[in-house]
């Protein structure tokens, strides 16, 4: 029976592949994209017969593709952390789903496996800026501070590579990136071996000190906004400026806009950190989605803009 793999590829959903697949390796068919790429499912509605795994995909904004699939007698296994709405009911779906704010995709893998790879969803939960979820799995696996942080910058690059408006933004294709990786049981060898790794490092350092020169365009006791040029380096950096902005101020909320080469801008939303809910609702209301702590909206238009500053003062 064919296999297909279809996961986010940011972090959490490279990472949750990776511990489902030291667990259970299959040859399979590899579907992925930027982080903001999440109609994944679009790209498989031929298939029949097949068990399909699905990681850190929003089935709400894939509902229409997920019933079809079904329908095509294919074995579905979810597992995800996004804004769900009304789950699927079917003998062949096998729902794997948590919106809990403090939980994220490898954290229910590694659920599922009962902590076998944890190491992994360590690292993943850094790259999703849910650190004190990472610092618990740290401490049930009593890991000394400088292996933490380790795991923590191997988390959040593989997150860093993940941001673009297209595969071109990026310094490397989650598919390589997720195969370069998967041969490496143990994390801290990918650490020490991985070319990869080292470019990501150099790339990151390089769009922070770009990042690092912008100031606030809006600033209130609800929270920040930051606007980005249209430039490779403000996408590939705008999830991790933002992650940044939450920790430091957690009490705000934020907001990041990039500018897109048609016009319009990619939004990043993060709710404070001390309520990390309200960030799913506000972007619904512009076609966009995630969670509660973390959401985006891929097109806002310039005239929905001021639009979007007033929703972003009433939710927060």
């Amino acid at each position: 029976m064919p296999y297909i793999d279809i996961f986010n590829g940011d972090a959490d959903g490279i990472l949750a592949l990776h511990q489902l697949r030291l667990y259970n390796p299959q040859k399979s068919r590899l579907v992925t994209g930027v982080k903001r790429d999440n109609l994944l499912l679009q790209q498989v509605l031929s298939a029949s017969n097949s068990v399909i795994t699905v990681l850190d995909i929003s089935s709400h904004a894939n509902r229409e593709p997920l019933l079809q699939l079904l329908n095509q007698g294919n074995t579905i296994h979810y597992f995800d952390h996004h804004f769900a709405g009304e789950l699927v009911e079917s003998p062949l779906f096998h729902s794997h789903i948590d919106t809990n704010p403090g939980v994220c995709t490898s954290i229910l893998v590694d659920r599922f496996l009962a902590g076998k790879y944890r190491l992994w969803a360590l690292a993943a939960a850094f790259g999703d800026n849910l650190h004190a979820s990472a610092f618990q799995l740290a401490e049930s696996l009593e890991l000394d501070p400088k292996k933490t942080a380790e795991l923590r910058e191997l988390g959040e690059l593989i997150n860093y590579n993940a941001y673009g408006e297209t595969l071109a933004d990026l310094h490397f294709s989650p598919e390589t990136l997720y195969l370069n990786l998967h041969p490496f049981t143990d994390p801290f060898e990918f650490i020490q071996s991985s070319g990869e790794l080292k470019q990501l490092r150099e790339g990151f350092r390089s769009d922070m000190r770009k990042a690092q020169e912008k100031k606030d365009l809006r600033q209130s006791s609800a929270g920040r906004i930051f606007q980005f040029p249209n430039a490779p380096w403000s996408r590939r950096f705008s999830g991790v400026f933002i992650n940044q902005l939450a920790r430091e101020s957690p009490e705000l909320a934020h907001a990041l806009l990039v500018e897109r080469t048609d016009g319009t801008f990619l939004v990043s939303v993060r709710a404070p950190i001390t309520r990390p809910y309200g960030a799913d609702k506000l972007c619904l209301k512009f076609s966009g989605g995630g969670r509660g702590a973390a959401a985006g909206i891929n097109k806002l238009a310039q005239e929905d803009v001021d639009r979007f500053f007033a929703a972003f003062e009433k939710q927060f």
